[in-house]
């Protein structure tokens, strides 16, 4: 297990990341450039080294209702996946030029994969059709069969 100072030199090192000290000596880390309401990343890191991080967006974590994961058994590994996935999620998406044209009003849904690959999940037409940047990478008759091919692939939902 990672000390209280081991933890907060590593959500240190995320310059995004602003600093907040609260109450008992514990402290909360804030990401301004939230596209959400949610601002605290990192909440009541506490001296005797528990505390949580924010995954309310990501899969694979287990959260409680608001959306946090106990960061008490983490590796220094670990912590750092799960804070850089966090502000990820919760940062602006800088659409391209391509993206733009392709998306316009319609509601998008991005994929990654662990590789950081990208995928545009949009329905057009009745129909649910991926994208790769500006090609069309593959077409289904219902959102669930999207889906499921994107996680057979390997795609989790950003």
């Amino acid at each position: 297990m990672l000390t209280y100072n081991e933890k907060l030199a590593i959500i240190e090192s995320f310059p995004e990341l602003e600093r907040k000290n609260v109450s008992l000596g514990r402290v909360n880390f804030q990401f301004e450039g939230s596209v959400s309401d949610k601002k605290n990343i990192v909440y009541h890191l506490h001296p005797n080294g528990n505390g949580f991080v924010y995954a309310g967006q990501l899969e694979n974590y287990d959260t409680d209702e608001k959306g946090m994961v106990n960061i008490r058994d983490f590796s220094e590994d670990e912590l750092r996946q799960l804070l850089k996935q966090s502000i990820h999620s919760l940062s602006p998406v800088e659409k391209t030029a391509g993206e733009e044209a392709i998306i316009g009003e319609a509601q998008e849904e991005r994929w990654v994969d662990s590789e950081n690959n990208q995928l545009i999940l949009i329905e057009e037409n009745e129909s649910w059709n991926i994208y790769f940047g500006m090609n069309l990478d593959a077409t289904y008759d219902t959102y669930e069969e999207a889906e499921a091919f994107l996680r057979e692939e390997g795609f989790t939902r950003k």
